[in-house]
């Protein structure tokens, strides 16, 4: 994850940039969640998050704490020029961006069997040439399972494996279910749309929603997606018993050629939420398809250029703006921490 954040990149607050960047230190992590508009009377805060994922998946230095298993990719963003009406980002302008990326699954156990979660995820830095940069967290699904930062903690406490059988309690999940309708509603989601076969032809989902700003400083709700050239195929169930699947995968289409994605962005309509990941905006809203996404190159995470990015996605330019989504706030915070721990340990001699 780069240690540096461009000049004069919009940000939540400076303790939540400069933990970003790795200019702070592990005992800041409840100073800047406070910050960061997410510290609860409960005193939840990015270490709480952090470790609990660590309980869950165990101790792996150097690596991600979620989305631990993954693999560098890198190419261009070939903007059209169609969105450049909306916000003023020089993405948006016609011609190339360059893009280093990473595609990973969830979970913090870098040996994870592929076939072990049925959510994929895409993360994007995007370098304007006046050096600002927007990135990007991307999943899979076009909603997420739970509202606020509180309720996520829940999520993964009650995913949490038992001693006894290094598994989650299915009565705690289930019961976390019965109090959470909008994880039922995701899980429902997933039983009806399978894991792709490949990391090359799947849909990739922003999931919360941010504004893009235009020059006349005139602000339009938008989440994006996206969407693969290559046709969706479900994950075979021969293919989830192979271990790394989706990385040999993909170097072997990357082969033949590029692979590309379209950037379509959605608009808001008065009344869609801004503020809640977990309600998916109705279909018919205006999209606007923005450029191509265009991966040229894959490696391994690492000695990948994307290793050391910290995939914040309150890192933005100019004419992109957060929404006031609770997750994000949670995100950056909690991103910084995973990455300061990471740096550390790969710093000491991890991987």
């Amino acid at each position: 994850m780069p240690a540096t954040a461009s000049p004069g990149q919009p940000r939540v607050c400076v303790p939540c940039r400069l933990a970003a960047i790795g200019a702070v230190v592990a005992a800041l992590a409840g100073g800047f969640a406070y910050a960061a508009g997410w510290l609860t009377p409960q005193r939840l805060t990015a270490q709480t998050v952090i470790d609990q994922f660590q309980h869950n998946a165990g101790q792996h230095p150097g690596f991600r704490r979620n989305h631990a298993k993954g693999v560098c990719i890198a190419g261009y963003f070939d903007s059209n020029g169609a969105a450049a009406s909306l916000s003023k980002a020089a993405v948006f302008a016609p011609g190339r961006t360059p893009v280093i990326g990473r595609l990973a699954i969830p979970g913090g156990n870098p040996t994870a069997p592929d076939g072990s979660v049925p959510i994929r995820s895409m993360a994007l830095q995007f370098t304007q040439a006046d050096g600002q940069q927007w990135r990007t967290g991307m999943n899979s699904t076009p909603m997420f399972a739970v509202r606020t930062p509180e309720q996520f903690y829940r999520q993964l406490k009650a995913a949490q494996p038992d001693p006894a059988t290094g598994k989650p309690d299915p009565a705690r999940m289930k019961a976390f279910l019965a109090a959470n309708p909008a994880a039922q509603a995701l899980q429902a989601w997933l039983k009806q749309h399978p894991p792709s076969s490949s990391y090359a032809n799947g849909s990739y989902h922003s999931i919360n929603a941010f504004y893009l700003v235009d020059t006349k400083g005139q602000r339009h709700a938008v989440r994006w997606t996206m969407r693969p050239e290559q046709p969706y195929a479900p994950l075979s169930d021969v293919d989830k018993g192979v271990p790394s699947r989706l990385a040999d995968e993909l170097s072997q289409r990357l082969a033949s050629g590029p692979l590309r994605w379209h950037l379509l962005l959605t608009l808001a309509a008065p009344g869609d939420p801004t503020d809640d990941a977990t309600q998916a905006w109705p279909a018919g809203r205006r999209q606007v398809d923005a450029g191509t996404l265009v991966v040229e190159r894959a490696h391994a995470q690492d000695d990948g250029a994307c290793r050391d990015i910290n995939f914040d996605p309150t890192i933005l330019p100019a004419g992109i703006a957060p929404s006031a989504d609770p997750l994000l706030a949670a995100r950056s915070a909690a991103y910084a921490l995973s990455h300061q721990r990471r740096t550390r340990e790969v710093a000491l001699g991890a991987r």
